[in-house]
Formats: structure tokens, C-alpha cells, sequence
């Protein structure tokens, strides 16, 4: 076993597309670096920037439906299978406001500075520290996003350094209406540029300020940027701020020579004080697949070229939590995680309830992530009034009801269509809470913000869930399970498999945190219907009578209940496991997105299913899913640019390694068989202990360091056998691997 897997990935030759840019990000500022020494582009990004509404926002409302909801159930529970189809206001289907790139930071060298430079190029990634570096005789740039002050850092050092500096608008899918305004002025520290984009129709905008620090040499302005001639090295810091009206450029270029104040040394004190925030982070679990190291040397693209490689399996965990980690912050990860390069950025660049978001942020509990999981707990506590609101306009409830997709700044229900009315899921707000609850429960401390939310969620479906069947059962409708609909009837019914799951737990859970309400909420969910299984022995999507499966779907909406919650386990209900198990093996591809197939891989880890795991795994990493960038694509030949594939792998691992509950630990459930031999580092229990596991053909050891004293169950190929912890006393377990 090797005693450093790699942590970083690097490139012989610049990036010809924006997407095999390398990447960078604090989770509210993002870089995307080409690494071009002749013509060197970084695309800025930030996670507030959105188009805003060129209607006035007439459309980014909840539909008030209220009203009309007691005829939709009477019909839907009547039989009428189209009774969802017309309960709208009849407007367009509305997407959520649409994430873009801010401007890019442009550096070019004249012919003659180009002509002189020619020679070996070399641009990597740390991922240990956030740093991307580009290198070619003599020149140097490199670039970071700091976790500690905030602003973008990019450092150029040559021999006599000539370079033009200019802040550019331009970048593919840039409305043409954009009101454009530069300036340049010269400072004691070299220049400060900025760049005013103000959106059509309306007073908002977003500014752009760099402070151009100069250590040598002359400069001189070049409207609408500057030149740098015979420097030594140049320090550019970069912040963009969206704001209405105009921004105040001379306090942000004085807030950015504050950075510089003092220092001998700007850039290395810059690193110094990101470091400890990024590095601690990233470093807290590490996976080594014992990969050859020949393999391990080769560039990224070369490795993806190889996709049974051990080696390009340690070095996509480790991109994926460094990817993660450097998107969240603000906000968790978009769909594009917090870059782009394209202002038509696809489904919006949109926070995606309904599985993406939820997959991409699955490891942050595991994984020693609460930074992801903080930002996700950010997203959903600002979004709380909207989904009151949403809970109001379109069920009459109290409580809250989350949106299927967001843009950041509005919690609103307002994109559905007939063939997608997500205005009618309930179940997202169950979803999002969950990865907070698991938090706590690895932390061993309660959130108080986490219990109010848990207790809206369980007042939602007080008011909600008000209808019975013939035995007296209550009934979830409308209902739907995203973003299927039964080969039998229309997309809104009754019952669907999620709606249950997510019914039930919400309720269990926040009884768990509310005892003063806990006989009442677990009553309404023990009156809740069981899962039905199909005639083919496969849990059924919806579990009402008559309502026949669709099985050729990318989600897997109706086994919630086995990931992420814990409903369904092999231990627990082998039954209902196993009608799991037929339903994962009934489910086809549909159009190959990468979020299908490793949700599949995730829900097949929960079954003990280790071939499945793999197969799932091989789809993606066969796909050509992933970019130079390491960052993935949707679809297979790096089509669509998307985080789900590179933020999702590392959960997927850690599930088929190591799983917890607050009472249980499973060990080895579903280890893919290509990979006989490795170690998983600093893995988190929800028990509170922190994990470090190894195996080979021969054994595997699995060292538990335990911050509380408490009896869980260990769960191993051998069976089942009580494990008692005490905090700050090691245990040592050498579980069987075959």
C-alpha cells in the first residue's frame, strides 16, 4: 500500500475547450484556469450570479391552487388517471433564473514576449490546496480561490514579464443586451480594473474589480485594461459583487490593497492563510487503491483513457471531494457545481432537489464534509419562507413544501408543466433535511434550526394527509415521483413509493426530535400505507392498486427507502429488500445520464449488491464522462457539461466500503470486485467514530476511534455481532473480506 495516492491532476498542454479548464473555488467565488502562457484566460464565476427576470417575476410565484385540491383528490381517488393534468394556473412552464460566468481575466504576451518563451508546458491541480499551476521556461502562473479572504489570486512570474491585463464580458451565450462599462486607473500597486455588467431591462448589474500588483517593470494603461512591461511577477486579485445601482469600485480596490498591506511576501501570505481552511478540509479522508504508480504519474487524460485503472479510480475520489469541497460554500453545488464557461448554461445551472443536488452533497457526512453540508444547511434555512409559502398556495397546508429546482435566491414552486408537476411532490423537503439530521447524528449535537425545520415539515403533512382508502389507511394525493409516471395512467396519482417513504420518516423524525409531539406525528405515520410489491416481485413505484410500473426511467425515485434513508435494509426487512433488489434489476438506463447510474450504484451498495455497485461504476467510467478537468459531463462522450458524476463517485465508494446508522456499522457490504486490495482513511460514523479501513485478499482491518461510549451493531460477511465503544479508547476489528 502506497503511503501518498495522488492528489492532483495535471495536463501537458493548455485547455483548448472551457470545460478542460482546471478548476478552483471557495464556494462563493469560482475560477476556471486555461493555462494558455501565450493567451491566459481565467472565467470568474460566483454562486449569486443569476439573470434576473425580464417579466417582472410574474411566473416566480407558487400556483394558488388551494382551493381546487379537495375536487383533484376526488377525482384521482374516483379513477380518473388524467385528473392532475389540468390542476395548474395555466401559465408557460417557467425555469428557474438561468447561472452564468461573470467576465474573464485575460493575460496576453506580444509575439515578441511569446517567441522567446517557447518550451516544455506543463499546467496541474493540487488538490490539497486549491492551487492550479501553469509552467513554461521560465513563466509561471498560478491561481487559487482563497477560503480565507475571499478573492481569486492568480500569480505570474517570467524573466521580463510583458503581459496586457483586461477584464472580458465576452463569453459564449452572452446576451447582447448587456450594458457594458470598464475602467482603468493606475495605482501605487501597479492598476485597478473593473468591468460593470448591467443586465437588460432593469437596475441590476454585477461588478468586477482586479488589482493588477506589480513587482518590477513599468505600467501603463491601455484602455480598457492595462500593460505590465519587464516585471519581475505580477499579483492579480480578483472580486465580483452583484448589486442594483452602482458599485462602489474605489472601497472594493481599497478592500483588496488591505489584502496586500504589510506583506514582503502577498502571494505566500495569501496561501498561508487559505490553506488551513482548504487544506484540513480536504485532507480529513483519503482513499489508496494500492494503484500502480507508473499509472498514477500519467497526465488525466491518459488515465481516463484507462477506465478499470485502480489509479484513475483513486484519482476521480479524490477530484470529487476536492471539486465538492471548492463548491459549496454560500451555497452547495449547482448542477454545474459553481462553474461555468457558457452563459446558456443546460436546465439552468439550477439547484436540483429531486436527485442531482442530493446525490452530488451524499458523501458530506461520511466523507468529513460539514462545509457541504453547512452550505446545503444555508440554501435550505434562507429558502424556509418560500416553502411555507408553497405549502399555502398550493395544498392549503401549514408547514413547508420544497421546490423540485431552485436558483438560489427564490424557494419558490414555480417550474412544472403537464408532463413534469413537480408542484405536486411533497417529499423534497424530507430529502434535503436528511443529510442535516445525519450531520448531527455524526457530530453527536442537534441543530436547533434542523429540528424547527424537521417540525414544519411534520405540520405540512398534519394538514396534508387527510384522505383514506376503503381500510381506513391515509392516502398521499395527489402524488408523484419525479420524474416518472405509471405506464397505466398520467404523471400526477396516488401513493408513489417516495411520497410514503418520505412521509413516514419526516414525521418519525421529527417526533424523534419533539417529544412534546412525538405520540401525535408517529401515530399519523403508523397510519400510513405499506410499500406494495408488483407482479413481477419488484417494490412497486406507487403503491396504490392498478397503477403499473414504468421501468425504463433514469431516477429511482421509489427506493428512497433504501438510499438515502434506512427504511429498507437487508437486515431490517429482507422482504421488502429484496422486491428492492427486483425493482434495481427491472430499472433500465433510459438516456444514460451519469446521476442514473450512480444513484443505481448507491441503492445497490445499500442492498449488498457488489457486482451491481461495479457494473454501475464501469458505465461511468467507460462513458467518457469526464473532462481534462476531471470535472463530468451527463451524458456519455462528455456531453453536457455537469458535476453529478464527479461529486457523486466518492459516496458511492465510501457506501460499498463502510455504511452507519446511529446504531450500526456495515463493513465491506458491496467492495467491487476490481479492487481487491485498499484503504479508506477518516471516514465519519453516525455513531461518532471516526473510521480507518483497510483490505486485501487476505483480511481487512478496520481501526474505530469513537468520540462517545455506546452499543452498535456490526454488520460483516460473517453476520451480525453487538460491538461495544467507549469514547477515546481505539478498537481494532479484522472483519473477513470473502
Amino acid at each position: 500500500m502506497s503511503a501518498t495516492p495522488v492528489h492532483g491532476t495535471w495536463e501537458p498542454s493548455p485547455a483548448g475547450r472551457w470545460e478542460d479548464g482546471f478548476l478552483s473555488g471557495n464556494g462563493h467565488h469560482g475560477a476556471l484556469v486555461f493555462g494558455d502562457p501565450d493567451d491566459d484566460r481565467t472565467v470568474v464565476t460566483h454562486h449569486t450570479l443569476v439573470r434576473p427576470d425580464g417579466d417582472g417575476g410574474g411566473h416566480r410565484l407558487p400556483p394558488r391552487l388551494a382551493g381546487g385540491l379537495p375536487g383533484l383528490q376526488d377525482r384521482l381517488l374516483a379513477g380518473d388517471p388524467a385528473a392532475a393534468e389540468d390542476f395548474t394556473d395555466g401559465r408557460p412552464l417557467t425555469w428557474v433564473r438561468p447561472f452564468h460566468p461573470a467576465f474573464q481575466v485575460r493575460l496576453r504576451r506580444p509575439d515578441a514576449a511569446r517567441d522567446a518563451a517557447r518550451g516544455r508546458y506543463r499546467r496541474t491541480v493540487d488538490f490539497a490546496t486549491g492551487v492550479t499551476e501553469a509552467a513554461r521556461a521560465g513563466w509561471t502562473s498560478r491561481v487559487f480561490v482563497s477560503r480565507a479572504d475571499d478573492v481569486i489570486v492568480q500569480h505570474v512570474t517570467a524573466p521580463g514579464l510583458t503581459l496586457d491585463v483586461s477584464l472580458e464580458h465576452r463569453l459564449p451565450g452572452a446576451p447582447t443586451g448587456l450594458r457594458i462599462g470598464h475602467g482603468a486607473v493606475l495605482a501605487a500597486e501597479g492598476a485597478l480594473l473593473s468591468l460593470r455588467v448591467r443586465y437588460p431591462d432593469g437596475d441590476r448589474a454585477y461588478t468586477g474589480v482586479t488589482l493588477v500588483a506589480v513587482t518590477g517593470g513599468t505600467t501603463t494603461l491601455t484602455p480598457p485594461g492595462t500593460r505590465v512591461e519587464g516585471a519581475r511577477s505580477v499579483l492579480l486579485l480578483t472580486r465580483v459583487r452583484r448589486h442594483t445601482g452602482e458599485a462602489d469600485v474605489a472601497a472594493e480596490g481599497r478592500a483588496l490593497r488591505d489584502l496586500l498591506d504589510g506583506e514582503r511576501d502577498p502571494y505566500e501570505a495569501l496561501l498561508a492563510r487559505h490553506l488551513p481552511h482548504h487544506r484540513t478540509a480536504y485532507e480529513r479522508v483519503t482513499l489508496d487503491l494500492a494503484a500502480d504508480p507508473a499509472e498514477r504519474a500519467l497526465p488525466g487524460s491518459a488515465l481516463l483513457t484507462r477506465p478499470h485503472s485502480p489509479a484513475l479510480l483513486e484519482r476521480l475520489f479524490a477530484a470529487g471531494r476536492y471539486h465538492l469541497l471548492s463548491a459549496s460554500g454560500l451555497f452547495p453545488p449547482r448542477l454545474t457545481g459553481l462553474w461555468t464557461g457558457d452563459w446558456d448554461t443546460a436546465w439552468s445551472g439550477a439547484f436540483t432537489h429531486d436527485a442531482n443536488l442530493n446525490l452530488q452533497t451524499a458523501s458530506a457526512a461520511a466523507a468529513a464534509l460539514p462545509e457541504v453540508t453547512e452550505a446545503l444547511a444555508s440554501l435550505v434555512h434562507r429558502q424556509l419562507p418560500d416553502w411555507r409559502d408553497n405549502a399555502r398556495a398550493v395544498f392549503g397546508a401549514r408547514g413547508v413544501v420544497a421546490p423540485a429546482h431552485s436558483d438560489g435566491e427564490s424557494g419558490h414552486a414555480y417550474h412544472f408543466s403537464r408532463e413534469y408537476p413537480l408542484h405536486l411532490w411533497t417529499a423534497g423537503a424530507d430529502w434535503l433535511l436528511k443529510p442535516l439530521v445525519d450531520h448531527d447524528e455524526t457530530r453527536g449535537e442537534r441543530d436547533p434550526r434542523t429540528a424547527a425545520a424537521l417540525a414544519e415539515v411534520a405540520l405540512f403533512y398534519e394538514d396534508f394527509l387527510t384522505r383514506t382508502d376503503a381500510e381506513g389507511r391515509l392516502v398521499v394525493v395527489p402524488s408523484y415521483s419525479p420524474e416518472n409516471r405509471p405506464a397505466n395512467a398520467s404523471w400526477g396519482a396516488i401513493n408513489a413509493a417516495m411520497d410514503l417513504s418520505a412521509a413516514r420518516h419526516a414525521l418519525l423524525t421529527a417526533a424523534d426530535h419533539h417529544p412534546e409531539h412525538a405520540d401525535r406525528w408517529r401515530a399519523l405515520a403508523d397510519r400510513l400505507p405499506p410499500h406494495r410489491v408488483n407482479a413481477d416481485g419488484a417494490l412497486a413505484e406507487w403503491a396504490w392498486p392498478g397503477l403499473d410500473d414504468s421501468y425504463d426511467h433514469r431516477h429511482l425515485s421509489h427506493l428512497y427507502g433504501v438510499w438515502p434513508l434506512e427504511e429498507i435494509t437487508p437486515y431490517d426487512t429482507p422482504g421488502l429488500a429484496a422486491a428492492a433488489r427486483r425493482a434495481l434489476e427491472l430499472r433500465g438506463a433510459e438516456n444514460d445520464s451519469a446521476h442514473g447510474h450512480l444513484h443505481h450504484a448507491l441503492v445497490a451498495a445499500r442492498l449488498r449488491d457488489g457486482g451491481r455497485v461495479a457494473h454501475a461504476l464501469a458505465r461511468v467510467l467507460e462513458g467518457d464522462f469526464f473532462h481534462a478537468s476531471l470535472m463530468s459531463a451527463h451524458y456519455p462522450h462528455r456531453d453536457v457539461y455537469n458535476a453529478d458524476a464527479a461529486h457523486t463517485l466518492p459516496a458511492v465508494l465510501i457506501e460499498a466500503l463502510v455504511q452507519s446508522t446511529p446504531d450500526r456499522l456495515v463493513l465491506l457490504p458491496a467492495p467491487p470486485p476490481a479492487y481487491p486490495s485498499g484503504a479508506l482513511r477518516g471516514v465519519r460514523t453516525r455513531f461518532g467514530a471516526t473510521l480507518d479501513l483497510t483490505w486485501s485478499p487476505d483480511g481487512a482491518t478496520a481501526v474505530l476511534r469513537p468520540t462517545r461510549t455506546h452499543r452498535v451493531e456490526l454488520r460483516t460477511s460473517a453476520g451480525a455481532e453487538p460491538l461495544d465503544l467507549v469514547a477515546g479508547e481505539d478498537r481494532v476489528l479484522t472483519p473477513r473480506t470473502r
